[in-house]
């Protein structure tokens, strides 16, 4: 019997001093995390109220009032109706990302679902060798993807000018030229999409490939029998399936684009002109360049708000009310 107390006694004290750790090693830098990422973000919401730089030597209290003084409003009534610089930037860059945002969608999923449907129609044999080519330029560096696609881009060493002097045409300034356009966007926005969808396809492509994989095999050789062709299966069955997993990858495309930023940042940086100057390179530059903190905060916001706005509205058009 007393043994039998020992052996209890000692399994509650390892229990406690588990606890212990498990409280000291996990919970509290959890809650110093969560704490500071708390701090950052009410910090951002106070700035966008105010005319603050990192610069001026402001009030007492982190540095607000005096020299930075509290504007109210003034950054989004400036940002609808201003005729300043940072104004029409912005406006610029909202426009360039609802352009960048809304044309890779479209595009990376014309690209991705049928490749992800083309790939589990081959034998078993090729197709973890073919989802690991395709998905490598995930893996790859922003940076590595943008100094690659500069070098193909090159007006005068590029292999792609290099191919159209080969048959006769003109080299292109892909990503300098502010004249250059096509469907009444700009060369280099065009350069950069692809660029980006590159890197980011094969993302998409393993998410769908999942998506096929669950779905019951019975449901389409049922339709093959049935007289449907494969187009049809996959126009009226399979798509239906894998609204679920449609939505998320909307969802998850449309926030990576709108908050593209590295890639763009070292091709062009915002040029020619402006012309593929995006929303989070905007705020970049006023936020560590110009030190206008208030601005970019104010920008951040209205980032947010389009973000969450844009997700909920294809949250209400791909959702789904059953499941297979």
């Amino acid at each position: 019997m007393n043994l039998n107390q020992a052996r209890k006694k000692k399994s509650k004290g390892g229990l406690a001093i588990a606890k212990s750790r498990f409280v000291i090693g996990v919970t509290v830098p959890l809650l110093l995390y969560e704490s500071l990422g708390i701090f950052v973000l009410g910090w951002a919401f106070v700035l966008m109220f105010f005319d603050y730089s990192s610069g001026r030597l402001g009030g007492p209290i982190l540095g607000l009032g005096g020299s930075n003084p509290f504007v109210g409003f003034s950054h989004f009534i400036e940002m609808i109706k201003g005729t300043s610089v940072e104004a029409n930037l912005f406006r610029t860059s909202l426009r360039n990302t609802a352009i960048f945002a809304f044309a890779v969608l479209p595009m990376n999923l014309a690209i991705t679902l049928p490749m992800a449907w083309l790939l589990e129609s081959i034998g078993n044999r090729f197709k973890a060798l073919y989802r690991t080519i395709y998905f490598l330029p995930v893996l790859t560096s922003s940076v590595g993807v943008a100094l690659v696609w500069m070098s193909m881009y090159d007006a005068r060493g590029g292999w792609i000018n290099a191919i159209i002097r080969f048959f006769g045409g003109h080299p292109v300034s892909w990503l300098s030229d502010p004249r250059a356009g096509f469907a009444g966007v700009s060369v280099a926005m065009w350069a950069v999409i692809i660029a980006y969808l590159w890197q980011d396809y094969g993302y998409n492509m393993v998410i769908f490939i999942a998506a096929l994989q669950g779905i019951p095999h019975e449901l389409e050789e049922a339709a093959l029998i049935d007289g449907a062709s494969p187009w049809q299966v996959f126009r009226r069955i399979t798509i239906p399936l894998i609204r679920p997993t449609m939505l998320f990858v909307c969802v998850m495309t449309m926030l990576s684009s709108f908050q593209v930023f590295d890639i763009i940042q070292v091709m062009t940086n915002g040029d020619p002109g402006y012309q593929t100057q995006v929303l989070m390179l905007d705020i970049y530059k006023n936020a560590f360049r110009y030190q206008n903190l208030g601005w970019a905060a104010a920008e951040s916001f209205v980032l947010f708000v389009i973000v969450m706005v844009v997700t909920i509205f294809q949250m209400r058009i791909l959702r789904t009310d059953w499941e297979y």
